[in-house]
């Protein structure tokens, strides 16, 4: 998906918001946001997808500020709240689409997107969205494909519903190679929190997506051994936004799952859906 002008004061709110959460005085914020505007207005036109503009912007803004994970306290509280639930409901995931269903909720684990805000109640809006199931649902073309998987994580809190679906296809035989951020970016999980969720019980291997602070998935920098499993797979399941972004650009590829929310008008309009339905949705 290429960069819509929507997207623009959504990208430059997140500066703002990381520098709040790095405790950068209000004129700092400002000049930084400045600063972000102006890299922003030379990189809206090039043919970059909105995932690597919106890499480029957080670089610069972590640059500026000092620190390379502004987002680590939120992290850890999102990986918190996601296990107190995940411990009350996975009693009642019975099958492959209430485990899609469980991580499609998680992806809303989300502080980078304005428009959407990250509940204080998880439990009781992972209660009402379990009920209302997913707007599109291609599960059952989907639970064919699972030989060999590549699993695309997105945030913290929703990697540990991740962990209950990526247990389930453990179990079934898949075999997986999960993939997460080079290095932190937003809330992305990266090896840092794969391994503290103990992710490697469930999957054949864990490597990182390569291009160090990136959103998405770039095809030039996957490691080799990502590459390989690419080339291989059966399946790639793609979680959230900014792997929709990446992914469906681009042509020639495995059959994808995306599971996510569309948790902004540009991508579901694109979709096709009302904004904060939830999908699991095969392209082939």
């Amino acid at each position: 998906m290429k960069l819509d002008e929507r997207c623009f004061d959504c990208l430059l709110s997140r500066v703002v918001l990381e520098c709040d959460l790095c405790g950068a005085d209000p004129r700092f914020a400002r000049e930084a946001r400045g600063s972000c505007e102006e890299l922003l207005d030379v990189l809206k036109d090039k043919p970059l997808s909105h995932p690597e503009i919106a890499s480029a912007i957080h670089r610069r803004a972590y640059s500026l500020l000092g620190c390379d994970d502004p987002f680590r306290d939120l992290k850890e509280e999102g990986n918190r709240q996601a296990m107190e639930v995940c411990r009350s409901v996975r009693d009642r995931l019975s099958g492959f689409r209430d485990y899609v269903l469980a991580a499609v909720i998680g992806n809303t684990f989300d502080y980078g997107v304005r428009s959407h805000t990250v509940t204080d109640n998880f439990r009781q809006y992972f209660d009402r969205e379990f009920k209302k199931g997913l707007a599109i649902d291609d599960t059952d073309r989907i639970l064919e494909l699972t030989g060999r998987i590549v699993y695309f994580t997105d945030n913290c809190g929703e990697i540990v519903f991740d962990r209950l679906l990526l247990e389930y296809l453990h179990a079934h035989g898949s075999a997986i190679t999960l993939a997460v951020r080079d290095a932190p970016i937003l809330n992305d999980a990266t090896m840092k929190e794969a391994r503290e969720l103990h992710l490697d019980r469930f999957v054949d291997g864990i490597t990182t997506t390569g291009c160090g602070a990136e959103l998405g998935v770039r095809l030039d920098c996957m490691p080799p051994v990502l590459e390989s499993a690419f080339s291989d797979c059966t399946l790639v399941i793609a979680k959230g936004m900014a792997n929709y972004e990446s992914l469906s650009l681009l042509s020639g590829l495995p059959p994808v799952a995306y599971l996510m929310a569309a948790k902004c008008d540009p991508i579901a309009e694109e979709i096709g859906v009302p904004r904060g339905s939830k999908i699991a949705m095969l392209r082939e």
